[in-house]
């Protein structure tokens, strides 16, 4: 039996930097996908003629290569969302990113409003679901701020495994950070990014995270350089760490346009200066 032509849809769409595997597979089982008029399921495959629609709007799909990817990382300060918009006016983090054309940053997991440090943002929509797909085993960091007593016996229970609301979650390591007996510092890591799953976990043993940072991700760390509310870029041989953790070849990423490189810059001294935003 011959293999069927073409690569499978989400994929194309997410190199396209429509957004992450994952998102692109929730449109079409709601959809919202459509090839040559027709609405497509998972699994359907596309050739390059092929006219692909969204929401009725056509896309555009040989728009950049690996060579054109770009990967940032933010410093989220508390208070802001990680949703493109809010109905509530609230500040988002794609509000300062730097300006792009035919393409779309893809945030890398989220933080929730109260917790701040590392988000990754890419253009490269399988880079992101890779990093964020449980079976590739890329782990987080954290620093939290516990309110309450911790003994060896918790410690011991949070990393042998706590049954919570949606299953059996654990941190992977637990190092003491410094602190008093009754607002002590923890760096925990964990292999996966489930909704609010670092406070769950110390929440069910009666204490409270007061502060909450995400200080890595995979082999990335938050540059102690990186202003709270700023974005810098990785460079080749960052993005291309991040890339082997999860299996893709390396790239060898073009350099940017000086008009790009200077409104990016633009961008960054407006959006660090528009509001001193809350430090860590």
């Amino acid at each position: 039996m011959s293999e069927p032509s073409g690569e499978r849809i989400q994929k194309v769409l997410a190199q396209a930097g429509l957004g992450s595997r994952r998102e692109i597979e929730r449109w079409i089982a709601q959809g919202r996908v459509s090839v040559n008029g027709e609405t497509v399921t998972l699994g359907a495959r596309l050739i390059p003629s092929d006219a692909v629609r969204v929401d009725g709007k056509p896309v555009k799909l040989n728009v950049e290569t690996a060579a054109d990817q770009r990967v940032i990382v933010y410093s989220k300060p508390e208070g802001v969302i990680c949703s493109r918009s809010d109905p509530e006016g609230r500040p988002t983090v794609f509000q300062n990113l730097p300006r792009l054309r035919n393409q779309r940053w893809i945030s890398v997991g989220r933080l929730d409003i109260n917790t701040s440090g590392l988000l990754i943002l890419t253009t490269d929509g399988e880079l992101a679901n890779r990093l964020m797909h449980p079976s590739y085993g890329v782990d987080r960091e954290y620093a939290v701020r516990i309110h309450g007593q911790v003994d060896d016996e918790m410690i011991a229970r949070l990393k042998e495994g706590v049954l919570l609301e949606d299953g059996i979650a654990r941190f992977t390591d637990i190092q003491s950070a410094g602190g008093d007996s009754t607002n002590q510092w923890f760096h925990v890591a964990l292999m996966e990014g489930r909704n609010r799953e670092v406070r769950r976990l110390w929440e069910s043993q009666g204490v409270q995270v007061s502060r909450l940072k995400r200080v890595r991700y995979g082999c990335i760390f938050l540059p102690s350089r990186l202003k709270v509310g700023a974005w810098e870029e990785l460079n080749n041989k960052e993005i291309n760490d991040l890339r082997s953790l999860v299996n893709l070849p390396s790239i060898r990423v073009k350099a940017k346009d000086p008009k790009v490189r200077q409104d990016d810059q633009r961008r960054q001294r407006r959006a660090f200066n528009s509001k001193s935003p809350r430090r860590c």
